[in-house]
């Protein structure tokens, strides 16, 4: 079977190896790259949505890249368990009328053994912001290294 190293149990190095994997992958904004780290019946609540499975997860990830453009984002973890991880998380973004926001939020996350994820459950809020109070300008992709995170950044 494929596994997704670092698997459980975590250490506070692995876990926070997760995050960052995961921080990558959601800031390529390639769905079929970010739906592979999910097992194939995954269960998700994200807002009011509740995707189940890799097929519903691509979904929903497509539309929300056609809606939250020019979407940068950065997680940190906030905790971790033997299979789980607790991530907080801020991204801004940008409707098609030229509005910017920064969304905050949680995510916890509950891996299988194989390292993938089976359950993610995120509560995430919306700040409008100005095109002028954005904190997260790198270009499109990975944020750099050298990029603050969250705490640096005082969010």
């Amino acid at each position: 079977m494929d596994t997704k190293p670092p698997l459980p149990p975590f250490t506070s190095e692995t876990a926070a190896q997760k995050v960052r994997m995961a921080e990558d992958a959601w800031n390529s904004r390639d769905p079929d790259r970010v739906v592979q780290v999910y097992t194939e019946d995954s269960r998700w609540r994200n807002r009011a949505e509740f995707p189940v499975g890799r097929s519903q997860i691509r979904e929903f990830l497509v539309r929300k890249w056609a809606k939250e453009l020019d979407y940068r984002l950065i997680k940190e973890l906030w905790a971790f368990t033997d299979n789980r991880i607790a991530v907080r998380f801020a991204y801004e973004w940008h409707d098609d009328a030229g509005n910017w926001f920064r969304s905050y939020g949680n995510e916890n996350w509950e891996f299988n053994e194989y390292g993938f994820m089976q359950r993610r459950f995120a509560s995430i809020n919306d700040l409008p912001i100005k095109a002028d109070e954005r904190l997260f300008a790198w270009p499109l992709g990975r944020r750099p290294d050298e990029h603050p995170g969250l705490s640096e950044l005082g969010l």
